[in-house]
């Protein structure tokens, strides 16, 4: 009882954000997808549910209100939801990742829900789809809770038991684990001229968006999502072609999503288009000391960056620009300034809901280093995406490379954006990649 009371604590700034998003938007919650070889059932996985809420300390906590504040609580906490769903082939996977999108977590009771996706076309293979609130977990951590999940299964399966593990000691709300000039008086100074200094380059630059194709106040929007997969082939092409033109994946996924956006909205037109790109990063390796990636929190910002689109505008040129910019931001200290004024910046997307937040968002983890084989089960597709109804009229990617393949979750705000046009638009994405990764002619805006 004891050390139930020390996990309690109050939400920090960033985590009450998530909590405001998921309550009134059904927006930001991490949705994990594995697909797994095995005899995965649910008398397997939830004794390893039970576990992992064990040994995070935030699995086994609820969100209450308290005099005007949202806190953390262990006491009362429900167990990890499992839910069991049959489906007859494999693309129906997504259908229960879009069902789960546009379901809020009830975060008075738990955090954390799952679904197993049974295939009648194939017993032998099966979808493991985890949901969490974005106040305990984000792309990676949630990545990494599935191999957690997949070993307790294995020692299920081999000894019908698993080995008791110690609770993980709780991490402070993130803004505790910033450099100390993001604290007190000068980090209120610092944020405040960061906020104002964004909204003067969003008013300076007016990037263009895909706006909407049909406008609904954010209690009517719902989230889709759109699978895509680049095979070990083309992967690994793409990847050497970034490194020839030096640049990074990240910035070339970025610089595909622009010119995609562009050759939407340009219609053939001949004039310079300003856009701006929303870079997620990982504050793990920038934080002192460092915090080990089995940590369920989130931890995570994220850059804007403003690029203009020029007739003659050559796509590494973009890609080299996107990642100078990241790195000067990062330099600057902007993934700590991002932290301070997310507030702020939901605050106004609430207010303003007919503004489009950006034009493309990106969040790539990158290579996913976790486990294949779980004894009896092997993990052979691993992937997320967030929840994001609140943003309309937004290309959205999430991706991962996992054993050499790169997997990516489009997802989108309807009706912003109808189906049919998100197809098209993925579609152009992938073929720009595939082009690239063929080393054919670079295509500039005039013939994209």
């Amino acid at each position: 009882m004891r050390e139930q009371k020390i996990n309690n604590r109050n939400l920090g700034r960033l985590e009450r954000v998530t909590e405001n998003l998921n309550s009134r938007a059904k927006t930001g919650n991490i949705i994990t997808i594995s697909r797994i070889k095995g005899p995965l059932s649910a008398e397997i996985l939830r004794p390893a549910l039970d576990m992992i809420q064990r040994r995070h300390p935030r699995l086994n906590s609820r969100i209450v209100r308290s005099r005007n504040s949202l806190c953390f609580q262990t006491e009362g906490t429900a167990k990890i939801a499992l839910r069991v769903v049959k489906k007859a082939n494999e693309e129906q996977w997504q259908e229960v990742v879009s069902e789960e999108m546009n379901q809020e977590i009830d975060s008075s009771k738990c955090l954390l829900r799952a679904v197993l996706v049974h295939l009648q076309s194939n017993s032998h293979v099966n979808y493991l789809i985890v949901t969490g609130h974005h106040a305990v977990g984000d792309g990676l951590s949630s990545i990494q809770l599935h191999s957690e999940i997949l070993t307790y299964c294995q020692q299920i399966v081999s000894d019908g038991m698993i080995n008791p593990v110690g609770s993980l000691f709780p991490l402070p709300p993130v803004e505790e684990l910033l450099p100390p000039w993001t604290q007190g008086l000068k980090g209120k100074i610092v944020s405040t001229l960061f906020f104002l200094q964004v909204a003067l380059q969003k008013l300076w630059h007016r990037p263009q968006t895909l706006g909407f194709e049909k406008y609904a106040p954010i209690a009517q929007r719902r989230c889709d999502i759109i699978h895509r997969t680049l095979d070990q082939e083309l992967t690994q092409q793409f990847i050497h072609r970034c490194r020839q033109e030096h640049t990074t994946v990240n910035s070339a996924l970025c610089a595909a999503m622009m010119f995609t956006v562009a050759s939407k909205v340009n219609k053939g037109n001949r004039k310079p288009i300003r856009l701006n790109c929303l870079s997620a990063i990982d504050l793990r390796k920038y934080l002192e000391p460092k915090i080990n990636d089995h940590h369920m929190a989130v931890l995570a910002s994220f850059i804007m960056g403003f690029h203009t689109i020029q007739t003659n505008k050559s796509f590494w040129g973009l890609a080299r620009e996107v990642k100078q910019n990241l790195e000067t931001s990062i330099k600057r200290g902007d993934i700590f300034k991002t932290i301070l004024v997310t507030q702020q910046m939901m605050k106004v997307c609430f207010t303003y809901p007919k503004q489009v937040a950006g034009t493309v968002l990106l969040s790539n983890i990158g290579k996913v280093n976790i486990p294949k084989i779980y004894g009896e089960f092997e993990l052979e597709e691993i992937s997320f995406a967030s929840s994001q109804s609140l943003y309309a009229g937004v290309l959205i990617s999430h991706v991962s490379t996992f054993q050499g393949k790169m997997l990516l979750n489009f997802v989108f705000s309807e009706p912003s954006i109808s189906r049919d046009s998100m197809e098209e638009l993925v579609n152009s994405f992938m073929h720009r990649i595939s082009q690239i990764c063929k080393l054919k002619l670079e295509r500039k805006l005039t013939n994209a």
